[in-house]
């Protein structure tokens, strides 16, 4: 007898996909993949009952890096399991120095999305993290990691600048211009690592795709956001972090370190604006530099109390980020990536630290908070 899941409780389908976001229990999964339709014959039936969402999207983070740089293989695999067992079950790769292909020949590690390796300029980013060039360079560095990743590339398009002894742009708005041009001339999407307000600005001219932080969001920069689809992903819990960057920096860069603490105060407040605004806001954690990976219900959790609410900001971790990064959701025929929660998770998005139930590609990985066997 094939072994089949049949979930019961209430399937939330989510908006935008056309049809009523909450239907009763009738969804199976059978070889791996969804139907509405009881198979027919005999069938060894597992039954988990709960609130079924898809499996959730980590829309920034960073397999196979580590604090210094690139990670083995090894540490990748724990990297990737514990998104995996936290119910982030696609992960969009936002710059690694390690090639990680490999993680999408594994069943039994989440879909990965690679956006190569970040391009920064010349010691003006964490070492050992980017590939780094002048800016006569940038547009062709930018054509080579847009072939190494999957559909995406990212530049760090401000970083402190020692002289200045503050936050400032790395590259001239025609160098951003050159860098967009040359993602799209591959079929690529080009987002970028922005802190401050004028590299944000510049960014937008240069008709990026999509923003990573933008904590120095303004009711002009949002505007700009919403008329042409740029998204952002504000990574709150990293965020959350900038004062002890603050701290560190103090010292030697106390102007720098203000700035940071003045993003800080703000942090909330510019996601509020942005999704007022109607500009895309989906979660990331930036796990995997400094930040331990499997906390994405954490930023779900940071934006909802950042203005979005308990649906909107699930939204940006489900189904509209599964859209936007091109994968299905709870569709007939769709590979069963999914979680069971306990509860409603549009009522409380805390409900997604504790999932009763996580199933990957027809697999149970993970119940009640315990991995199961690999």
């Amino acid at each position: 007898m094939a072994q089949v899941l049949h979930l019961t409780g209430r399937v939330l389908r989510g908006p935008g996909t056309g049809g009523d976001e909450d239907v009763a229990s009738g969804l199976w999964v059978l070889g791996g993949r969804l139907t509405w339709t009881r198979p027919p014959g005999d069938h060894d039936v597992t039954e988990i009952d709960g609130w079924v969402v898809p499996g959730l999207v980590d829309a920034h983070c960073h397999i196979g890096l580590g604090p210094s740089g690139q990670v083995d293989a090894e540490t990748a695999q724990e990297q990737a399991r514990a998104d995996r067992d936290a119910g982030a079950l696609l992960l969009r790769d936002a710059g690694s120095p390690a090639d990680t292909r490999w993680v999408a020949e594994r069943d039994d590690l989440p879909r990965l999305v690679r956006a190569g390796r970040h391009v920064a300029r010349t010691r003006r980013y964490l070492r050992g993290f980017a590939e780094e060039v002048e800016p006569p360079r940038l547009a062709e560095e930018v054509r080579r990691q847009a072939r190494r990743g999957d559909g995406w590339v990212k530049v760090v398009g401000d970083w402190i600048d020692r002289d200045a002894g503050d936050l400032a742009p790395c590259w001239s708005r025609e160098d951003l211009v050159a860098a967009a041009d040359a993602a799209h001339a591959e079929g690529a999407r080009i987002t970028a690592h922005v802190f401050g307000a004028q590299a944000l600005a510049d960014v937008l001219a240069a008709g990026f795709d999509g923003v990573e932080h933008a904590t120095a969001m303004g009711p002009d920069d949002v505007a700009v956001m919403a008329e042409r689809g740029t998204a952002v992903v504000p990574t709150l819990v990293n965020i959350g972090t900038f004062p002890d960057i603050a701290a560190r920096g103090e010292a030697k860069f106390p102007r720098y370190a203000e700035h940071m603490r003045r993003l800080h105060a703000r942090r909330r407040e510019a996601v509020a604006l942005a999704h007022e605004a109607g500009v895309r806001v989906f979660a990331g954690t930036d796990a995997g530099s400094t930040l331990p990976h499997g906390i994405l219900p954490e930023e779900v959790a940071e934006l909802s109390r950042a203005g979005l609410g308990p649906a909107a900001a699930l939204d940006a971790a489900c189904w509209s980020a599964r859209r936007w990064l091109g994968f299905p959701a709870l569709e007939e025929g769709a590979s069963a990536d999914l979680l069971v929660l306990p509860e409603d998770p549009r009522e409380d998005v805390g409900v997604l630290a504790a999932p009763s139930a996580v199933v990957l590609r027809g697999r149970q990985v993970a119940r009640a908070g315990r991995r199961l066997a690999d």
